[in-house]
């Protein structure tokens, strides 16, 4: 199976520009065969927590109808970033589109102090499953709180994914986080970031695969939009740019 990470740089708030931003790498992502693809985190609207509560809708929202189109005709598992609203308020989401499947939500269950005003936390995991393949799902904050990588583990996950937000700094700490998440749990780790302006910092990219020992497979730079591809049979990583 070959599963991927997007790179790219959001255009702040602009939901139908960024929604053709994600078209162009998941045509890129499908042309090299590639059965998942994840976004880095609000994707969609970018890292933009004061505007998240605007924002925000749900999974049922018609200007995504594309992405499930894309994923039955192309059948690509896609996961885009998006604030959605539950009961409790707006959340940090991956909206989820299966070939010929109803849409999930995984929400981000543990969030960084600086995210409660204007987020609640999510209160359920989700797995993306194909072959030998299971996938546990984190989004920025998560990878660091150990619980999170630990449950993915004793769920019988062999892939962990985190869709995060992070500047330079935060990679190179999650960088090193995500490599003994990989060897501690024998589970093969990649990482999609975005690049450019986000809220009050700038994201630094280097999107990245580490292996089930720990050791950097692949790694984007700190600039460019594309992806990373990863054959989970053969270990070969594929760099794409746009």
């Amino acid at each position: 199976m070959k599963i991927a990470v997007a790179q790219l740089k959001p255009i702040k708030g602009d939901i139908e520009r960024n929604i053709e931003k994600h078209k162009k790498l998941i045509e890129l992502a499908a042309s090299r065969g590639t059965g998942t693809l994840i976004f880095p985190e609000l994707s969609i609207t970018g890292y933009e927590p004061e505007l998240a509560n605007e924002l925000a809708t749900n999974q049922d929202d018609r200007r995504f109808d594309d992405f499930q189109s894309i994923s039955d005709t192309k059948n690509i598992t896609i996961g885009v970033g998006m604030p959605t609203r539950s009961d409790s308020g707006v959340r940090i989401s991956l909206l989820i589109f299966q070939p010929n499947r109803p849409r999930q939500i995984y929400s981000k269950q543990h969030l960084h102090a600086d995210e409660n005003p204007y987020f609640t936390a999510g209160n359920h995991s989700v797995f993306l499953e194909e072959g030998t393949c299971k996938i546990a799902l984190a989004i920025c904050y998560e990878l660091s709180v150990p619980e999170h990588p630990t449950n993915g583990f004793l769920q019988g996950a062999n892939i962990y994914i985190a869709s995060v937000a992070k500047t330079l700094n935060g990679v190179e700490k999650a960088a090193q986080t995500l490599s003994d998440i990989a060897k501690t749990y024998s589970m093969t780790v990649l990482m999609a970031n975005c690049v450019g302006h986000c809220d009050n910092f700038e994201s630094a990219g280097n999107s990245s695969i580490w292996n089930n020992k720990g050791v950097l497979l692949g790694q984007l730079d700190d600039t460019q939009e594309g992806i990373l591809v990863i054959d989970t049979d053969t270990q070969e990583v594929i760099e794409e740019t746009l």
